[in-house]
């Protein structure tokens, strides 16, 4: 598979439409939307006042890294809207579909098909949570808040930043765990090697050497 270093190509998008018509990231894609609904049952761990880990980004970012940004479009949708019905918490907000299709196709942008590592994490966290601050406030302004607005966006923005640093090596380590699995699967690159929480197993050393026409077992 191909690696770019950028999305502003047509082969990077012409691989991403190709993703998001294949089967197997259809049911990848369903097995996370399962997942984000599973996740948002798990208990959060307090941080401070107002402030929780959640787990339901873990499953958004995954499925964006395998699926690309079309199949993220798609994914957003479906999962924000059976989330909801799944567990509903105060009255439906349509605002949100559009902030988490638009989270997960971020996602999507810094992940698919790139060289996975920390800083990449960091930044596509870093631009979803902008996100968060501003267009979920914004969100919570119009349905359900008596604040005004940038009152919302101040408190978010802590939360943000707070959760910034947590969040990130959160993805790390599921990338640096799942990214030889899912390469040995058949839907992403070879990344073991690039990220570099990741010490790269022996078994996958060994399969290079084979692919490469080396013996595996010559040392």
């Amino acid at each position: 598979m191909e690696i770019f270093k950028t999305p502003f190509s047509r082969a990077y998008w012409r691989c991403a439409v190709q993703d998001s018509k294949k089967l197997r990231t259809l049911v990848f894609s369903a097995l996370m939307v399962a997942a984000c609904v599973a996740l948002s049952y798990l208990k959060s761990i307090p941080i401070a006042d107002n402030i929780r880990v959640t787990w339901g980004f873990l499953a958004r970012a995954l499925c964006a890294l395998v699926g690309g940004p079309v199949n993220a479009l798609l994914f957003g949708f479906v999962e924000d809207t059976v989330s909801y019905f799944m567990n509903p918490d105060g009255g439906y907000n349509p605002f949100y579909i559009f902030t988490t299709m638009l989270g997960v196709f971020t996602y999507a942008l810094f992940l698919y098909r790139s060289e996975v590592t920390v800083t990449r994490i960091f930044l596509a966290k870093l631009a979803t949570n902008v996100q968060n601050v501003f267009l979920q406030s914004l969100g919570t302004y119009l349905w359900y808040s008596s604040k005004g607005y940038w009152a919302i966006v101040g408190v978010s923005a802590v939360k943000n930043a707070v959760m910034l640093p947590i969040q990130t090596v959160m993805l790390a380590a599921l990338f640096a765990a799942l990214l030889p699995v899912l390469h040995r699967m058949g839907f992403l690159p070879d990344q073991a090697r690039r990220l570099k929480l990741w010490k790269r197993p022996g078994w996958l050393d060994r399969k290079q050497r084979q692919d490469d026409g080396e013996d595996p077992w010559e040392n």
